[in-house]
């Protein structure tokens, strides 16, 4: 007998593009001309690699060159379409093109200090909140698209965590060092017919990525963490 809709086991992969060629290590959020590094693209095709064995049936990223070309191996091995969901995109931030590091960013000017006064929203960018709405409208339409298969979303790593805490009943409000989320790595949520049962994280590229830049690693001057969103 075959699953009915409401029993259909559906897998929905999250990930976080690679590592992004960045030399003046500006905050790029939604700048365009931000390509993967050489070895961004290395965690791009080693994720392929590793999701080459899975029943997936859509791949859809962000629009943003960085989310597209981690997407493209992993359509390409699977011998599917890319898709665009503008939903996946980075979120908004006044910081956008300057610099945030240790003591030689933005924050050294009194009037950059008003976009920091409120966390809880955030006061310097899009509200939590929102970004969580349109993120799980991309989960659901990928799950609706992949129904009783799997699908991989590439997106950035603020989206990810806030919807990964909404699910997992945390508040949205967070320390960014804390965060769970590595560069090239998978948040998998596992749905039956329509309601998420489980969630997952894994790394298949954590080898590849530099110290500073791993979850819980203390910051480096000059190597901001906010960097590679």
């Amino acid at each position: 007998m075959s699953a009915t809709p409401e029993q259909d086991i559906t897998v929905v992969h999250l990930m976080r593009h690679g590592e992004v060629e960045n030399p003046t290590g500006v905050l790029y959020g939604r700048l365009p001309g931000y390509h993967l590094s050489e070895l961004g693209r290395r965690m791009a095709d080693r994720v392929a690699e590793r999701l080459a064995s899975r029943d997936i049936t859509y791949v859809v990223a962000s629009p943003l060159e960085r989310a597209q070309e981690t997407a493209t191996p992993i359509a390409k091995a699977h011998g599917l379409d890319l898709a665009t969901d503008g939903r996946l995109i980075e979120a908004e931030n006044v910081f956008q093109g300057k610099t945030f590091g240790i003591g030689d960013g933005a924050l050294r000017r009194p009037g950059n200090w008003k976009h920091v006064v409120n966390p809880f929203k955030p006061s310097w960018g899009e509200p939590y909140v929102d970004q969580v709405v349109r993120m799980m409208g991309a989960l659901d339409a990928a799950k609706d698209r992949a129904r009783g298969h799997e699908a991989v979303l590439v997106s950035h790593q603020l989206p990810i965590w806030l919807v990964r805490s909404y699910v997992e009943r945390r508040r949205l409000w967070h320390d960014p060092r804390k965060r769970q989320c590595t560069l090239a790595s998978l948040t998998t949520f596992t749905y039956q017919g329509d309601r998420i049962v489980s969630v997952g994280y894994s790394e298949p590229a954590r080898d590849l990525v530099p110290p500073h830049l791993l979850a819980g690693a203390r910051p480096v001057k000059g190597k901001g963490k906010a960097f590679g969103a």
